[in-house]
């Protein structure tokens, strides 16, 4: 049974304060101090993804490009992990020139000027390789970027609503997009375990070069053990430092006073609370509060980090002590050795000086292996993940059967019938829709009526297949509507919710998306924006169709002076400069946003739907579904909407759910009259007014003074 990290558990548990935090820290595992077990442990349980990490190499591969760029990267880090050592050997006969000529009193000039030079092509290969392999990356990374991004987008276009909806699902795409926007995770992935093997590989050689050319020099290895020595107490401060991080331990607090005082901060620096403020006239009672819970805590560090790390720091320092003696024993040996043989000074400062600098490049290096492999089993977690997400089975399963068979039989429309359907939303216990039942003839035009949170919505969710029911069936032309192709059946419709959404992106696109295939066709597009109420106004707009109503992507700037107000044409909010680096230069983000009213937004939503269903060449879709198409709307524009849609429905069925009663329901074929998700009556207009008892007609006679 795997452990539990339990804060009363005071056997396997220490408690210690941080400042004003409690720190509880999991003492228990019989083996959490063996260095590197820990990484151990997760790396043989990531085993398993070692399948992704094969086909990631295999898609690699397949990037067209790819394959060569990699080869040439992965030349060029063999060459940067083996030339350093050159470097050392050619330091080495730098050394043995400095003993000849302390022995004989001569100097091999052309040796040492092959040496010399061949020292220096060194210096400059590295220098070369880093460049080009720097240039190199670029384009191999751009390559596997722009290929993982674009499996990325479609693994998350491609759920359907209950399925993203999902809290795992959401985890899952988070952990899947949520990396730098300079690499990608697969890139990542890469050049960790090719960083791994060249820093390997370049400890290697540089040991074994150095011991080569060492191996006769007095003291040589003396001063290699105290320097590796050294070098083994600073590796093991560090690693003491990340093993108290990498623990398990978690910090609460329950002082009061800092936990009000945060609070008080949030509230004061957020536009959430802004207006309240304001209005309550708050701000000094706000002050004095804060102020009181200051004084409180006085001199009492808040900041957890701050304190952790220098109580982290205080458990090191006898490592610390350590440390700097140590460092310093090279140097003390080769000044005894100095006093006791003046004639070999040369010869152990070249040796001294060959070391330290060696030791140091091996240290860097010894750093980068060990930080790189720490990680790689969260790498290999990240491939799988990254995998995983394109992987995940939608909840709302795809049909088999064709739909409609034949193009012109949505001319007149289609058939629905719910059968006993009952439907509750994933995560909620109340029913949204309870047994509910009717039948719509083809070219019906239904009208649902009903409050807010009445059902209304679902039930044409539901005709969407947004969401299957929990019970029941849905028959469209008498065929379960779980047993026709998602994508038919919605190519099939036009909708408008409710809760419909503007994309950020231009109001043209906006409205072309309603028909995929003409989506940049300007005269369609504008036909939709007249038949939606949308075009007057959107060419009043400096861009016309090309406006954005959020700009996806701000404009940066720097040191702009106060006064300037806006930045190519849209306003600039000087709220935002950000500090760059610590330096004096700031940042900021010019705004792009267009502000449009709740109607106008609702007209380029319907102007949308009209591009889809009404603007087609063909009659490529059979059913309409409005949800309170008219909420934002005045009565002049929604009057004008109603005679639209009259007009151009032609003998599509249409279901049109509202909550306000008007022509469009005296026309219906058939009125629902929906309460609490259980339908309460169905008629046409004239009917429900004649049925006694009638809720339809009490409501109706509430609000027709406002229609009639």
């Amino acid at each position: 049974m795997p452990r539990t990290f339990n804060p009363e558990d005071t056997s396997s548990v220490k408690r210690s304060k941080v400042g004003v935090w409690d720190l509880y820290e999991d003492v228990g595992g019989k083996f959490t101090k063996i260095p590197m077990l820990a990484n151990l442990e997760t790396l043989w349980e990531s085993l398993d993804c070692l399948p992704y990490v094969w086909r990631m190499f295999k898609d690699i591969a397949g990037i067209q490009g790819c394959l060569t760029y990699l080869g040439v990267y992965i030349v060029l880090e063999i060459g940067l992990s083996l030339l350093p050592a050159l470097g050392v050997w050619y330091s080495g006969q730098l050394l043995q020139v400095v003993e000849i000529a302390v022995e004989k009193r001569t100097v091999d000039k052309e040796f040492l000027i092959r040496i010399a030079v061949g020292r220096c092509l060194t210096v400059f290969s590295i220098r070369l390789f880093t460049y080009v392999q720097e240039h190199v990356q670029v384009p191999l990374n751009m390559r596997i970027k722009r290929y993982y991004a674009l499996r990325t987008f479609w693994a998350m276009a491609r759920l359907d609503v209950p399925t993203f909806e999902d809290d795992v699902v959401q985890q899952q795409l988070q952990q899947s997009v949520s990396h730098s926007t300079r690499t990608s995770i697969a890139w990542d992935v890469v050049s960790t375990f090719l960083k791994i093997g060249s820093s390997a590989m370049r400890l290697i050689a540089q040991v074994t070069v150095l011991a080569g050319v060492l191996s006769e020099q007095r003291d040589a290895s003396l001063l290699l053990l105290l320097t590796f020595a050294h070098l083994f107490v600073e590796w093991l401060g560090n690693y003491h430092a990340m093993l108290q991080r990498s623990g398990v331990w978690a910090a609460t607090t329950e002082n009061q006073h800092f936990v009000t005082s945060e609070g008080l901060k949030r509230t004061v620096s957020s536009t959430a609370y802004r207006k309240d403020i304001v209005a309550m006239g708050l701000r000094e009672h706000l002050w004095h509060q804060f102020k009181k819970r200051a004084e409180r805590l006085g001199d009492k560090v808040t900041d957890f980090w701050e304190e952790y790390f220098q109580k982290r720091r205080q458990q090191t320092m006898f490592i610390q002590f350590l440390q700097d003696p140590l460092g310093e024993l090279p140097r003390i040996v080769f000044c005894l050795r100095a006093v006791q043989y003046p004639a070999s000074i040369p010869m152990s400062l070249t040796s001294l000086q060959l070391i330290t600098s060696t030791v140091q490049s091996f240290s860097s290096s010894l750093f980068e292996l060990v930080q790189k492999s720490s990680r790689v089993a969260e790498k290999l977690q990240a491939v799988r993940k990254l995998y995983d997400v394109s992987a995940v089975p939608n909840k709302v399963e795809d049909g088999h059967l064709p739909f409609p068979e034949k193009q012109h039989t949505l001319t007149p429309g289609f058939e629905i019938e719910f059968r006993k359907v009952s439907f509750r939303y994933p995560g909620n216990e109340a029913w949204a829709l309870d047994n509910v039942s009717f039948k719509l003839e083809e070219g019906h035009l239904c009208v649902i009526v009903g409050d807010n949170g009445s059902g209304k919505s679902t039930i044409l969710k539901l005709l969407s297949r947004l969401y299957d029911p929990t019970e029941g069936q849905i028959l469209v032309n008498g065929m379960d509507i779980r047993t026709l192709k998602l994508a038919d059946l919605r190519r099939a419709m036009s909708v408008l919710f409710q809760d419909y959404s503007l994309f950020p992106l231009t109001i043209g696109e906006n409205i072309g998306f309603g028909d995929p295939v003409n989506a940049y066709d300007i005269d369609r597009i504008r036909e939709a924006a007249r038949l939606g109420g949308a075009e007057e106004f959107v060419d009043k707009m400096p861009d016309g169709f090309d406006s954005y109503l959020e700009r996806p992507v701000n404009d940066i700037y720097s040191n702009l002076p106060a006064g300037t107000s806006k930045l190519f044409g849209r306003p600039v909010s000087h709220s935002k400069i950000r500090k760059l680096s610590g330096k004096r230069a700031g940042r900021g983000l010019a705004e792009g946003k267009n502000a449009l009213s709740g109607g106008q937004m609702q007209r380029v939503a319907l102007s949308r739907v009209f591009m889809r269903s009404l603007v087609a060449p063909e009659p490529a879709v059979g059913l309409l579904l409005f949800d309170e198409p008219s909420a934002s709307l005045d009565p002049q524009a929604e009057h004008e909407l109603f005679e639209r849609l009259r007009e151009l429905r032609g003998s599509k069925t249409m279901i049109f759910s509202t909550h306000r009663f008007g022509k469009l329901t005296r026309s219906a074929d058939v009125i629902i009259y929906i309460l609490n998700g259980v339908i309460q009556e169905t008629g046409t207009h004239e009917s429900l007014l004649k049925r006694e008892h009638s809720e339809y007609a009490k409501i109706w006679n509430l609000q027709a003074q406002a229609y009639l």
